[in-house]
């Protein structure tokens, strides 16, 4: 292999989630991969996942490279960071440079800014920090930073139609695509083996109880607050809110629940490696999120046959068929969400014919054809 790829996220979590089919495509077309991510901190991954994906890495013949990213934009330590990318830009002969997330695409473009002619550098858009109805703020300090970078991308790729519309029309990248994401395996999503009622046994949870799952990092940004206080005002008391994942919100989320409803009916799992079976065991997904670039949470639910709520925003819109895979809610609407889950938990022949639709369209972000996209651009390069 002579050719060399770095691959550069900000966090673990992204690396071992989403980003490990396209370290597999790179290889096939004969590049030597070095990834580097932050390791110590900062991931979604419960302890010891960060090492055991070091590991699987090792064993995939990656090069691999601890980087401490610091999630704020502005914490002097991204220095250190920028300082060791550019070492590695400056003594690697990388053909390309690959980055992802907000603070990875940042300090990569701005080490690899002066970069040989003969390096192409590639930004993967998880999801702009301005968007429609998104912070002034964010358009004062993203908007001019992204546009600036921009001039430095000689491929810039978005995953929702927002982002792309508005990367056409205000970036500078030499070339803007936009693909269907990351790829999910819809194969593994879609089939579980596991007995639904013994799964349900777990948890306390009788098998006539209506079950909504959410998944994702209980952060502000998820909202998962909104989604506690929809459940909270329903009458039924039949139905079971299980949250799945972690973060510095969880005990907050824990007192709201506790001081508008005594009832145990809401259920934080924490990091979980059976998403799959938790799945197939609930009868609805909800995902109330303020902000996203293409959720993969939300397909990985949709290629489990779930019918979906979600907050009407980019990327979720991008997905959910209003009506017709689940409903799309006004992001600080409590009352539609509420709507919504009465709706679909009402209805049997709903429910089904929700999730059944959301199997069908999610096809086109399978990883075979993600990564036929991906490949289509890699080759365009050169």
């Amino acid at each position: 292999m002579n050719k060399k790829c770095l691959l550069v996220t900000s966090v673990s979590s992204m690396v071992g989630q989403f980003i490990m089919p396209n370290i597999e495509l790179l290889q096939s077309i004969g590049y030597r991969v070095t990834v580097a991510t932050n390791f110590s901190f900062g991931s979604a991954f419960s302890d010891g996942h960060a090492e055991n994906l070091w590991k699987t890495l090792k064993n995939k013949d990656v090069e691999v490279f601890n980087i401490k990213f610091f999630r704020n934009v502005f914490d002097f330590r991204n220095i250190f960071a920028y300082n060791q990318i550019k070492k590695l830009i400056t003594h690697s002969n990388y053909s390309l440079i690959h980055c992802h997330s907000p603070i990875g695409g940042l300090i990569t473009r701005l080490a690899a800014k002066k970069h040989s002619s003969s390096t192409k550098v590639i930004y993967t858009v998880h999801g702009f920090h301005f968007y429609k109805n998104a912070p002034i703020i964010n358009w004062m300090l993203y908007y001019p930073v992204e546009k600036w970078l921009s001039k430095y991308t000689d491929i810039l790729i978005t995953m929702n139609r927002e982002d792309y519309n508005l990367a056409k029309s205000e970036m500078r990248a030499k070339s803007i695509y936009y693909t269907h994401g990351v790829g999910i395996n819809i194969s593994a999503f879609s089939i579980s083996n596991m007995d639904r009622e013994k799964k349900r046994k777990e948890f306390n949870i009788s098998a006539d109880s209506t079950v909504i799952i959410s998944v994702g990092e209980l952060i502000k940004r998820k909202n998962h607050h909104l989604a506690i206080k929809a459940l909270c005002k329903m009458k039924a008391n039949n139905i079971y809110y299980i949250i799945c994942g972690q973060g510095k919100l969880q005990n907050k989320l824990r007192d709201l629940y506790k001081k508008i409803n005594n009832e145990h009916r809401v259920l934080f799992l924490g990091y979980r490696d059976d998403i799959v079976d938790l799945l197939h065991m609930s009868d609805a997904f909800l995902f109330p999120s303020l902000q996203e670039g293409l959720p993969v949470a939300l397909m990985e639910a949709m290629a489990a046959g779930l019918p979906c709520i979600a907050s009407n925003i980019r990327g979720s819109a991008d997905l959910i068929t209003d009506g017709k895979g689940g409903f799309l809610c006004d992001v600080n609407n409590i009352n539609e969400y509420k709507n919504a889950i009465e709706k679909i938990i009402a209805n049997d022949k709903l429910k089904f014919t929700m999730g059944e639709y959301n199997r069908n369209a999610l096809q086109k972000f399978d990883i075979p054809v993600v990564m036929k996209q991906l490949k289509e651009i890699y080759d365009s390069i050169f």
